[in-house]
């Protein structure tokens, strides 16, 4: 995929910290964020199919989870 340039302010220290890492990485900028942002998208996806799933199986065995709860 091709990629395309964008502009965007991050906080001095993330950015330091960011740099620090691509140093010793031996990666870009570029590669880390495109990384991170690709990860935070794919996560935030999932956390409502995990809730979705947690309250169904919540909701199944409220019976159960009580008695243990005692």
């Amino acid at each position: 995929m091709k990629a395309k340039k964008f502009a965007t302010q991050i906080d001095e220290k993330v950015l330091k910290d960011l740099k620090a890492y691509v140093n010793e990485a031996d990666r870009t900028i570029s590669s880390v964020v495109t990384d991170a942002v690709a990860e935070y998208l794919h996560r935030s996806k999932l956390r409502p199919a995990f809730r979705s799933a947690m309250d169904e199986v919540l909701d199944d065995h409220q019976a159960l989870l009580k008695r243990l709860a005692k």
